[in-house]
């Protein structure tokens, strides 16, 4: 006979293993499966822990409400007060969240599945998850190949996929009206990052700051996307860009070049002034790697019958930052908490685990309908308009808000003073408030998310109209 759980959670991310964490602790039968070995718990690629590694410091506090649990060195690495958006000119700087970490990624996802194991889940470790196991329009377990490379199928009352953006399980679910199997290629941006161990040249905060995470918005650099510099314990930095592949392409043609994200790492790398001798720190295997990450709207919906999406997996990473690591804590212990009260409840029904996206939309997700229409925005524009829109367009207090995917007032009359200087200009700021007008918008129908299921198809018809709009208004254009 197969083995039987109340629920499988399919990778041991920190989605994965919050999951498992919570569940296990109401009480239930608990199987976290990882395809990484043990002391590599959570790795994404054959590279490493690819990521920029930060958080805010409330999603750690919301872990910690939930949970109990807290973090130390090792698994934080490094306190930063925040992240900071600096223009392409480097003229101005937008911070964006508060104070937060960079993590010491390896050990931080060893922490969380040891907390899974000390609440009662069961881990097995090196585990390939190549399917759902469907009967009845249900999802009853998966399928995959042990550590062995033997066929297994293990099923359960619930599978919570924390796979990641290329999960099998999303992408293998049968035709349904609520969960979206693709994610966009549009929709993607292409990343890769180093660790090194440096020597510092000079100091200049605008190219590295050691208590400021920093983000550089330069579409000649990271068209499309954007470059981050993170500083990690001692002398050691988190360097990374991302970018949008349509973005990259209008850039190569249109400046005769044939840059790759490869070519463009290690540019960014190379010109950066505060940074002498930079040195791969290869600890673990993960000083240099390469991933994709979704910057758009988690997924409309992200439960199915037997069936829970978390983190990457339902595509929660910031639209403008690509952050992802927050609304994956967040969502790992919401679906831990779906799948208790779901099977508490009844029965693992789409209906049963709606609330599941309530959740999620309240504690997160409600925000990031607009930031997607901003970094649409954001895309359409070339450097010069984004400096002169980043020094002209907005104070500093409005830029946070945005940031936040708050509405700011904004108007055309009350920036007439700042003498809106040129067509190209005068467009671009209409352009921002059409941006604001929509953000608003969708903001409005996310405070509105379905309470069940019989609503969602005509909301989900509404945000994909707005949607659409924003898009079709917007195209790449990075130089």
């Amino acid at each position: 006979m197969p083995d039987q759980y109340d629920v499988i959670i399919a990778g041991a991310g920190m989605a994965g293993s919050l999951a498992a964490a919570v569940a296990a602790k109401k009480g239930l039968k608990v199987l976290l499966l990882d395809r990484n070995k043990e002391q590599e718990v959570g790795k994404k690629t054959n590279w490493g822990w690819v990521c920029g590694d930060a958080v805010a410091d409330a999603h750690l506090q919301f872990i910690k409400s939930k949970l109990g649990l807290t973090f130390d060195y090792p698994e934080l690495d490094v306190k930063v007060d925040g992240v900071l958006v600096i223009s392409p000119d480097l003229e101005y700087k937008i911070p964006f969240e508060g104070a937060g970490y960079v993590l010491n990624r390896p050990a931080f996802e060893y922490k969380l599945m040891q907390e899974a194991r000390r609440n009662g889940a069961e881990y097995m470790p090196e585990f390939e998850v190549e399917g759902p196991i469907m009967e009845n329009n249900y999802i009853t377990g998966i399928f995959g190949k042990d550590r062995e490379k033997q066929h297994r199928e293990i099923r359960a009352k619930i599978v919570i996929d924390a796979l990641g953006v290329a999960t099998t399980l999303r992408r293998k679910l049968p035709d349904n009206p609520y969960i979206d199997k693709v994610v966009d290629v549009a929709d993607l941006e292409s990343t890769g990052r180093y660790i090194y161990d440096f020597e510092l040249d000079h100091s200049d905060e605008r190219f590295y700051d050691p208590k400021n995470a920093l983000i550089h918005l330069n579409q000649e650099w990271a068209p499309g996307g954007y470059g981050w510099v993170f500083p990690k314990k001692g002398t050691r930095v988190n360097i990374g860009i991302g970018v949008q592949k349509e973005s990259l392409e209008i850039r190569n043609k249109k400046l005769g070049k044939n840059d790759t994200l490869h070519t463009l790492m290690d540019e960014y790398v190379k010109h950066n002034p505060a940074i002498k001798n930079p040195r791969l720190y290869n600890e673990n295997n993960n000083g240099k790697g390469y991933w994709s990450v979704a910057v758009r709207r988690q997924l409309d919906c992200m439960v199915f019958n037997g069936y829970i999406g978390a983190g990457d997996s339902m595509a929660m990473p910031n639209p403008i930052s690509a952050g992802g690591i927050g609304p994956a804590l967040v969502s790992g212990i919401l679906a831990g908490d779906a799948a208790a009260r779901a099977l508490n409840d009844g029965g693992p029904s789409t209906e049963s685990l709606w609330q599941y996206n309530l959740d999620f939309n309240e504690a997160y997700g409600k925000k990031t309908a607009g930031l997607e229409v901003f970094r649409t925005y954001l895309q359409s524009l070339n450097n010069d308009t984004i400096n002169y829109g980043m020094r002209m367009f907005l104070t500093a207090k409005e830029a946070e808000e945005l940031s936040y995917g708050m509405i700011p007032e904004l108007s055309l009359a009350s920036k007439a003073k700042l003498v809106l200087k040129g067509a190209s200009n005068i467009r671009a700021f209409q352009n921002l408030l059409y941006v604001v007008k929509k953000m608003n918008t969708l903001n409005g129908i996310y405070e509105h998310y379905p309470s069940n299921i019989k609503e969602f198809a005509a909301w989900r018809e509404r945000v994909a109209a707005e949607m659409e709009e924003a898009k079709q208004k917007f195209k790449p254009n990075p130089v």
